[in-house]
């Protein structure tokens, strides 16, 4: 696919190196080494469409002052032909450029032929990439942290996939490990409550009243039992209604029953409704995954012990009090750590290390990106430096670290409240928000800043609100498009696009020219929030446009024609944005 930025940025190193060359053969500058220059897009278009700073950086190896370099380059620029229409010298010796009329009316030519595809790059070059986000567990419904970590994941994702990878996603299911005892132990708290008098009681008494029951349940004992729920389980209301769905299906046949099996059972019942409960519910958000891979099948293979076998095998690990422990210390770490404790039980950060060997080496990925909770920075390093022993590139894996949410309402911050299960869920910011909001807001930052989201804003119908404003854009054209139709204006086949020199033409043209550049970035820093942003900017742009600028009303019957294929190439290329975020693209608001 075409990138006329870039392209243009390559076309120009070649006419200054051209430049340079011709000043070489006539003896003007000596033949010395030069270092490399940079070229950029000027921010005051005043100063051109692109600038070179070669003058400055070859001051010190042509031994001359860089106003002098610039002025001889200058003197030697071929630009006939070519898509620059002239150059100048600037300041201490900055070289300007300035592109020919033609390539803005071939940028808005290259949106209207590429389509759906405008945007779309080779920077990937089919690279296979696993892009793991969300991996809640599946113990409970999804926090606010979640929220932001699948519109993130989903996001890059797809950013990854228009740049030219292919990038999957994946869901890992911690279904195994201590979350899993702990929510057994929970359920299994909850069902013998209610296998009491006094308990079920309560529950027939509160079941349409989940709170309540919570409540009122911590202080109730019954047949000699406390029901006082301790520190480490899970408080959350889901885990009093799968207790009370279990109970209705099986009574009280599992009261008696070993510790182990009433909890084995409980822990079959809840577990897959809660998993499939995680599934529909980010369906919702329009995340759809390629591969749910649960943390079981990690066990069932006993990959965990083959790791650690390996690890002992190459000297990375060695046994000290009955304990395995990894040598992190030769790979830059404060301290060792236990892989393996006396007790036989492996740590939780093994089958971590198992799973990310299956996604690099067993399935053969280029890259793993994991989107994760700022929590886990001082995680990271262990992983890799596991990694690195086992003789995996650990530069293979990147992880984006995401900080915190802070839901404001009316100015101030909702606080959250896990002891109490009163926690807001992603399903609960979905019944008070528009989805489109959702995932836009989420992406409006870069995942490594805080964000504050206002949940006032996200459901105004206002300029002030990104999302909606975005919207309006496309909503906007579409309405235009739609009511020149009905006065019998169709969308012309071709134009005069040269007729676009306007200077809010020219600028909302060359941001169109930048989509694709603007996805590189994305890719490269792995932060869609640069998509948000290239969508607002060029919203602003159109509006500017079309404040400015008539279509209906233009002066020639050409330069509406003109201008109307502007606007069907600002609205493709919105859309093509908004179709990497995966939000809506209304026609009438």
């Amino acid at each position: 696919m075409s990138d006329l930025i870039n392209s243009a940025s390559l076309r120009l190193r070649e006419i200054i190196m051209d430049a340079l060359g011709v000043l070489v053969a006539e003896e003007e500058i000596p033949a010395v080494p030069l270092p490399n220059f940079n070229i950029e897009i000027p921010a005051d278009k005043s100063h051109g469409d692109f600038a070179a700073n070669t003058a400055m950086v070859c001051a010190k190896a042509l031994k001359m002052p860089p106003r002098k370099i610039a002025e001889l380059i200058c003197d030697k620029l071929f630009l006939q032909g070519t898509i620059f229409e002239r150059a100048e010298v600037a300041g201490p010796g900055f070289l300007n450029f300035f592109l020919s009329r033609k390539w803005f009316s071939d940028v808005v030519q290259n949106v209207l032929s590429e389509g759906e595809n405008y945007g779309k790059t080779d920077l990937g070059k089919g690279k296979k990439v696993l892009v793991e986000f969300v991996s809640a567990n599946p113990t409970g419904p999804m926090h606010i942290g979640n929220a932001r970590g699948g519109a993130i994941g989903d996001c890059l994702a797809s950013v990854l996939q228009w740049a030219g990878y292919h990038a999957e996603r994946e869901f890992y299911v911690n279904d195994a490990g201590n979350q899993i005892e702990k929510f057994g132990k929970s359920l299994e708290l909850r069902y013998l409550q209610l296998c009491s008098v006094k308990g079920h009681e309560l529950i027939a008494r509160c079941k349409d009243d989940n709170e309540k029951l919570c409540s009122e349940i911590y202080s109730q004992s019954g047949e000699g039992m406390t029901f006082e729920m301790p520190e480490d389980v899970y408080l959350g209301t889901d885990i009093i209604e799968h207790a009370k769905n279990f109970y209705d299906i099986n009574g009280n046949s599992f009261e008696s029953v070993s510790e182990k099996e009433r909890r084995k059972a409980l822990v079959d019942y809840a577990l897959p409704i809660n998993i499939a409960g995680l599934e529909r519910d980010l369906k919702k958000y329009r995340i759809v995954y390629d591969n749910w891979f649960r943390e079981s099948t990690v066990h069932a293979k006993n990959e965990t012990k083959l790791v650690v076998d390996k690890l002992m095998e190459v000297g990375k690990a060695y046994e000290q009090d009955g304990a395995i422990w990894f040598k992190a210390t030769e790979y830059g770490l404060d301290k060792d750590f236990v892989l393996k404790r006396s007790n036989g039980l492996y740590t939780y950060i093994v089958p971590d290390i198992a799973y990310h060997y299956d996604k690099l080496v067993t399935r053969n990925f280029d890259k793993a990106i994991n989107v994760l909770g700022a929590d886990h920075h001082g995680y990271v390093p262990r992983l890799k430096a596991a990694l690195n022993a086992l003789g995996v590139d650990e530069t293979k894996l990147d992880v984006v670290l995401m900080q915190m949410v802070m839901l404001v309402r009316n100015g101030e911050i909702v606080k959250l409240s896990k002891r109490s299960g009163k926690a807001i869920t992603l399903v609960t910011l979905l019944d008070e928000i528009p989805i489109d909001a959702a995932r836009f807001f989420f992406n409006l930052r870069e995942a490594n800043s805080q964000f504050e989201f206002d949940l006032d804003l996200a459901i105004e119908k206002s300029s002030q609100n990104p999302v909606y404003y975005v919207q309006y854009a496309h909503a906007r054209i579409c309405s235009l498009l739609r009511n020149l139709s009905e006065e019998g204006v169709e969308i012309p086949q071709s134009a005069d696009l040269d007729l676009l020199y306007n200077p809010r033409e020219i600028e909302l043209i060359r941001h169109l020219a930048s989509l694709p550049g603007e996805i590189n970035l994305a890719a490269k820093s792995y932060d869609p929030s640069k998509i948000t942003k290239y969508s607002v900017d060029l919203a602003t742009l159109f509006h500017r446009f079309y404040d400015a600028c008539s279509v209906k009303n233009a002066e020639t019957k050409e330069l509406m024609d003109a201008r109307i294929l502007l606007c069907v190439a600002v609205r493709q290329t919105l859309r093509n944005a908004l179709e990497i975020l995966n939000i809506d693209r209304p026609e009438k608001m």
